[in-house]
């Protein structure tokens, strides 16, 4: 009933204000529930970790306390429960989660599917708790987001109001998560939802802030990280965090190609998809004998950083270990996020420069804890390219606003050597290497999928070298054609004729009859054949301002077989989308 009268809620279509209360209940509801659930989701988490390591506190004190080969069974045991959970229940609920929020929101109206929320749950907790390698905010986004989604779904919203939803969700997931409610505005409109308009910005704050609000209240109001305090001790180190920022940039590039190439050596390995994620639960139980820092989360060894408990060699070669662990839990099946792994390489990376810089420089230098920080925000920066996402969440999370030049600093300089380095961030990658391109708000698999001989329109309206302007007038009032394939005496494709080739001798009384078409027509014509796929004739149709592209015979390029229009195109993409969205709401049906 509650959900029917907020349905019911002013007369939107004609009063402006409706439509934002609307939507500011909606905001504030999604903030709620993904509030709860970011809360639920941290209690499940260390509940796990409870019985699994017989502590639900600090994870490197509890790995102590067992024996050697509790530490390796314990991982394996979590992937042998995670990778079934996910491989027959929700699929996508494998890995990160966040490419698949981009997904929904850019190619199915923000339609999540509703089972993902409660498998997504349990997955990650128990993938965490077991002491998979892997971060709490890449579920949380997707939780949050697949609340935000079932909550317009049920109300039956708009599209764009579904992705407003989405985008609510994620922004709750973020800030309940980290206690940074303006990071989490900033990671759904920077990341998610890619645009900044006020009408969207609006209820992303209210979910922000009132997910913030619980998330406090249950857990606290305080930073993620005690940080000592840091001052700027000189000019002279500007440029050392430039240097820092390039460092982390290779860190941060380093990790999403290690993270991809574990996904295809996973692929390749032939063993059931359902069990892989206990292979890679061994191996990172092998490597937490020498480095326990890597399971689980990190946030203890990042304090350690922090206070600068660690020497330089154990921080790099920390670095090192956590990409593997990170790459293995992933890759194999396991589910979490990388933006807490990122943090880790980056407190690791940063301690290790700093402490090299300050035995250097120590007279116009930090301490190395300083570096710590900073690096932290680089990293993230340099693998989300999301520098001002990074850069408010340090902030908020350290509560130090005097770190914020050399993180502003380092930030923008590792997303942008890393964006040089590797076009794509770690989130657009994996979309990219299904074949959606975010950014071209298009899916280039359905364009690949398809070939022009399946799309053109073989009755082709063609014009002979000899053809006067008196008939082409006449050819052009029958032809829903403005341009025409010309050919030769022989029958072969020799030149195109378009308007803006025809247009001056047309409308001339004294070149009409006087003019022929092979004067006028363009020679250099640029073709395609039946065997191209549509993705790459639609990058023709891109590159020029052609209205129709002739295709011929792949083994005769002169012989027209038909003509292929822009609208050909993308109208075969619509259908070929509207069949894939309904095929996948079946096979979905939660």
């Amino acid at each position: 009933m509650f959900f029917g009268l907020i349905g019911k809620i002013g007369p939107v279509k004609t009063i402006e204000g409706s439509e934002h209360a609307r939507m500011a209940i909606l905001a504030l509801i999604v903030g709620i529930t993904a509030g709860f659930g970011a809360v639920g989701f941290r209690y499940l988490i260390m509940s796990v970790q409870s019985i699994a390591f017989g502590s639900g506190g600090n994870l490197l004190e509890a790995v102590g306390g067992i024996p050697w080969y509790w530490v390796i069974v314990i991982p394996a045991a979590g992937g042998a429960v995670v990778g079934p959970l996910v491989y027959f229940f929700a699929r996508e609920a494998k890995g990160h989660g966040v490419p698949e929020v981009m997904e929904a929101v850019a190619l199915r109206r923000g339609v999540i599917r509703k089972r993902v929320v409660l498998v997504k749950s349990l997955a990650s907790a128990i993938c965490i708790g077991t002491g998979g390698s892997v971060g709490r905010e890449g579920p949380i986004v997707q939780i949050g987001s697949a609340i935000g989604s079932a909550v317009g779904q049920l109300l039956r919203c708009s599209d764009d109001r579904m992705r407003a939803l989405v985008g609510c969700g994620a922004a709750a997931g973020i800030a309940a998560t980290f206690n940074a409610p303006i990071s989490g505005t900033m990671f759904a409109l920077e990341i998610i939802l890619g645009e900044f308009g006020p009408a969207i910005f609006s209820p992303i704050v209210i979910s922000s802030v009132t997910a913030t609000a619980i998330s406090r209240h249950y857990l606290g109001d305080f930073p993620a990280f005690f940080v000592p305090t840091y001052k700027l001790i000189s000019a002279w180190e500007f440029p050392l965090y430039f240097f820092l920022g390039l460092f982390c940039a290779l860190v941060g590039v380093l990790f999403v190609k290690a993270l991809y190439a574990s996904e295809d050596l996973y692929e390749e390995f032939h063993f059931p998809n359902y069990l892989k994620a206990v292979t890679g639960g061994l191996l990172i139980g092998c490597m937490a004998i020498i480095f326990p820092q890597v399971l689980g989360v990190g946030y203890e060894a990042i304090d350690q950083a922090l206070n600068e408990q660690l020497g330089w060699h154990i921080l790099f070669l920390l670095v090192i270990m956590k990409i593997a662990a990170t790459s293995l839990t992933i890759g194999s099946g396991g589910s979490g996020g990388i933006f807490a792994p990122s943090l880790f390489m980056g407190a690791m990376a940063g301690g290790a420069f700093g402490i090299l810089v300050n035995s250097i420089f120590p007279a116009v230098t930090a301490p190395a804890a300083a570096y710590c920080i900073v690096g932290m925000g680089a990293v993230v920066s340099a693998t989300t390219h999301g520098p001002l996402t990074a850069m408010l969440m340090l902030f908020e999370m350290t509560g130090d606003y005097k770190i914020i030049l050399p993180m502003m600093i380092t930030c923008i300089v590792s997303a942008l050597f890393a964006r040089h380095l590797l076009p794509e961030s770690i989130y657009t990658l994996k979309l990219i290497r299904r074949g959606i391109d975010i950014k071209g708000g298009k899916e280039v698999n359905v364009l690949k999928s398809m070939r022009v001989r399946d799309v053109m329109n073989p009755d082709v309206v063609t014009l002979s070298e000899e053809m006067s302007m008196g008939a082409l007038a006449e050819l052009i009032s029958k032809s829903k054609y403005n341009s025409f394939p010309m050919l030769d005496k022989e029958g072969l494709l020799t030149g195109i004729l378009s308007y803006r080739d025809y247009s001056e001798a047309l409308f001339n009384e004294d070149l009409k009859n006087l003019v022929l078409a092979k004067d006028i027509a363009t020679r250099d014509v640029k073709t395609v054949t039946t065997e191209n796929n549509l993705y790459d004739a639609m990058e023709f149709f891109s590159a020029r301002d052609f209205s129709i592209i002739p295709v011929v015979d792949p083994e005769e390029p002169g012989k027209l077989l038909g003509v292929l229009t822009r609208r050909d195109i993308i109208g075969a993409y619509n259908k070929a989308v509207i069949k894939k969205d309904i095929i996948s709401r079946s096979g979905n049906a939660s």
